[in-house]
């Protein structure tokens, strides 16, 4: 049996339902002063998109720099394209990303792998050992 979500002990159904004020109570402290002091006109029209595109009106993927959208529960199912700071990688934001920040699921460094010492370098960094 697979365990059904529920965001706080509400089901996503009626999360879906929840008006905005009610939802805003059920979010932490930093995304309800997020929310409450407002949508920028870059959100709104991201918002405006992913709305779009759950309605299935939308061919070309979504993509966007704004990594501090909260996802809300009528965003689930959609894909977004969130870029790193150097390429755009995809996201699709499930039931429980609600109340998450869109930047938290899209890492922006990466591993460092260093090669050979350049040059200028001492000579024991020259040693290399052989296995």
């Amino acid at each position: 049996m697979v365990k059904e979500f529920s965001y706080r002990g509400i089901p996503q159904a009626e999360l879906d339902s929840l008006s905005l004020e009610k939802l805003f109570l059920l979010f932490n402290s930093r995304q309800r002063r997020s929310l409450t002091r407002g949508i920028n006109d870059g959100k709104r029209k991201l918002i405006e998109e992913i709305k779009s595109a759950k309605a299935g009106k939308v061919k070309n993927p979504i993509k966007t720099h704004l990594r501090d959208l909260i996802v809300l529960p009528y965003m689930v199912g959609v894909t977004v394209n969130v870029f790193s700071g150097k390429e755009f990688y995809p996201v699709t934001m499930t039931s429980e990303m609600i109340g998450h920040y869109l930047g938290e699921y899209v890492i922006t460094n990466k591993r460092v792998s260093h090669g050979a010492p350049g040059v200028g370098a001492s000579r024991s960094s020259l040693y290399v050992p052989l296995k």
